[in-house]
């Protein structure tokens, strides 16, 4: 199957289109406008946790000293 997308610039087309769909020629799905959001949510649904913003600095805080670290090398 070819997925393409599609910008509808004139609202004429949307019932050409849902005509298409009808005679079983065309498959309509809905995206999601936000793809980044639901990323997150799956993400932090995994988590036990929500990090403070004190362990979010610390590990912040970490990561920086290590690369100046490397970076004196």
């Amino acid at each position: 199957m070819n997925s393409m997308r599609i910008d509808i610039l004139n609202p004429k087309a949307t019932k050409l289109l849902k005509d298409l769909a009808d005679l079983n020629l065309i498959a309509i799905q809905k995206t999601s406008n936000n793809g980044f959001a639901s990323v997150l949510k799956k993400i932090r649904s995994k988590s036990s946790s929500i990090p403070n913003i004190d362990e979010i600095n610390n590990e912040v805080e970490m990561v920086r000293a290590k690369r100046y670290a490397k970076s004196e090398k």
